[in-house]
């Protein structure tokens, strides 16, 4: 099932949920121990992991940005700049493991909106899959597969917007 993808004040959020049978402890660090986040984000790391820290993500040149941290509440979440946009992670406790809920708010629809938004869903699968210790198949095929789904969704919120 593809994010909830919704019109709000100033932008769009997009929603992905993610139920996870294991302790709310070994998501946080997929989310914020670099060892862990380059099993499924090599390009992401973690600099200063506080509220004012940052996220490091290092470009194919080899450039990084540094993306600040708005909000990082120990096992519960980590919200953070995403070039201008935001993204946040939020776990919350369920017997026998936990939600993680994915958010990413944005202003502009554009074609790298859409494989950003594909790209997340992958990502949150992989982060399952790693903890279930089951093994990944192709990224980029499965990834193919979600964009197709967010390019139908796009054209279809596009054109209620325009109702």
């Amino acid at each position: 099932m593809i994010a909830t993808i919704k019109q709000v004040e100033n932008g769009y959020i997009a929603r992905y949920e993610r139920h996870i049978e294991h302790p709310i402890e070994h998501v946080w660090a997929m989310l914020t121990d670099n060892q862990e986040l380059d099993k499924w984000f090599q390009e992401l790391s973690i600099g200063d992991p506080s509220k004012g820290g940052f996220m490091k993500f290092v470009m194919p040149d080899g450039k990084f940005e540094q993306l600040e941290i708005f909000e990082h509440t120990l096992f519960t979440v980590l919200e953070f700049d995403w070039f201008g946009d935001v993204v946040r992670f939020e776990l919350h406790p369920e017997q026998g493991g936990c939600l993680m809920v994915f958010t990413e708010r944005f202003t502009t629809t554009t074609e790298q909106r859409i494989k950003d938004l594909a790209g997340w869903h992958v990502c949150l699968d992989v982060i399952k899959s790693l903890l279930d210790g089951e093994p990944i198949d192709s990224r980029e095929t499965e990834w193919e597969k979600w964009h197709s789904n967010y390019e139908q969704a796009f054209n279809e919120l596009m054109i209620a917007d325009k109702e």
